[in-house]
């Protein structure tokens, strides 16, 4: 798998640096597990992070803050809960899904628009950011669309296209509200995508205008 597209140096700071919300982490972590460039290019980041800390100069403790750490040894460990048992089967059934996403709580398609199912992924704390496998049959052209927020799209499976390329398998596409997507799926298969997204779709055209309040991803 050949990948050409790939998220900006920012992001791949942010994700190094632990900004990103855990919807947006989501969608990067899922492009870096295809993308070997990607991944070096965060372990670069994380070891210049390191080292920035490593030259950082050292702060004086509190008074007493020894004392205070001997005492809390003696204290009683509490027991950790067991944490709940997640579905077995989860996304398993989706090809080219991250095996870290397979036990996320199960979901099922749903139809959003003709040829166009959508898919929720719930995740297990809050987020700005939605998640959300995406699935178009091939030759769907979907209505052209703006962003209100921002919208990340990793390829799973097929391929689509528009102005700003090709993309398969691996690819990582970020649109917002600067961009116009004119997207068509191209692939003879079904193309399967995951998205986070903030914000709406913001549709063009009178067709769009008309379909806008049908349609909430």
């Amino acid at each position: 798998m050949t990948v050409h597209h790939h998220p900006s140096d920012e992001l791949l700071t942010a994700f190094a640096g632990g900004t990103l919300d855990l919807g947006q982490h989501i969608a990067v972590a899922t492009h870096l597990v295809g993308c070997p460039r990607c991944r070096t290019v965060v372990h670069a980041m994380e070891h210049v992070g390191g080292a920035v800390l490593a030259d950082m100069p050292r702060s004086e403790m509190l008074p007493g803050s020894f004392e205070a750490l001997e005492r809390r040894l003696g204290e009683p460990i509490a027991a950790n809960r067991p944490l709940p048992e997640l579905p077995r089967r989860g996304f398993g059934d989706v090809g080219g899904l991250p095996p870290f996403l397979y036990g996320y709580p199960d979901s099922s398609w749903r139809w959003i628009a003709p040829k166009v199912h959508l898919r929720p992924i719930r995740l297990p704390q809050p987020s700005p950011t939605r998640v959300f496998l995406l699935r178009s049959s091939p030759g769907t052209k979907m209505i052209e669309h703006t962003h209100s927020g921002f919208e990340m799209t990793c390829v799973l499976s097929g391929s689509f296209t528009h102005a700003g390329g090709h993309f398969g398998p691996g690819d990582f596409d970020f649109g917002d509200g600067s961009v116009d997507h004119d997207v068509i799926i191209d692939s003879t298969d079904d193309c399967v995508c995951l998205v986070a997204m903030q914000g709406d779709l913001k549709l063009s055209g009178l067709i769009g205008r008309l379909l806008q309040p049908l349609i909430r991803m």
